[in-house]
């Protein structure tokens, strides 16, 4: 199958931002659409097969399985929002097993900063009985596009 880099790289540069308005609405009104997480499915999908990684999806899907079934257990103790749950198995399914390490420790990063800022009184949050929740999608984008800038996602050569 014929690779096409440049196609490759805007579709980099077009799901950065999607993540980034992603991460504003979040920020705004406390929710992540369904369109803009399915619409990151896609552009995976489309990335991979324009960048020569087709052969790696199925192991991308089974991280991405793996992810949804342990955020679905978080999610059912109340921990996590059903957005945030979507938003970070479509994460993972972009990252991939190659890049999971990465992503997971930017995204540790992210949050850290974003509680501080909360706690700063810099940024809001939600207050519930258990705490104070935070948007993820803010720190999610963040750390996806730092893995897209880390090269990881360059087309096979």
């Amino acid at each position: 199958m014929k690779v096409y880099p440049e196609l490759s790289f805007w579709i980099l540069i077009i799901t950065a931002v999607m993540l980034f308005w992603m991460a504003l609405t979040d920020l705004k009104h406390f929710k992540i659409r369904n369109e803009f997480v399915v619409t990151l499915a896609g552009l995976y999908f489309v990335h991979s097969l324009v960048s020569g990684l087709w052969a790696q999806i199925p192991w991308h899907l089974g991280l991405a399985a793996l992810v949804l079934a342990g955020t679905f257990y978080v999610y059912s103790l109340r921990q996590m929002g059903g957005g945030d749950l979507k938003l970070l198995t479509v994460c993972f399914l972009w990252t991939g097993a190659q890049s999971a390490l990465p992503f997971s420790l930017l995204l540790l990063v992210f949050i850290g900063v974003h509680y501080a800022a909360v706690r700063f009184g810099w940024a809001a949050a939600q207050k519930s009985e258990k705490g104070a929740w935070i948007p993820l999608a803010p720190s999610a984008a963040g750390a996806l596009i730092a893995t897209f800038m880390l090269g990881s996602f360059a087309p096979a050569a």
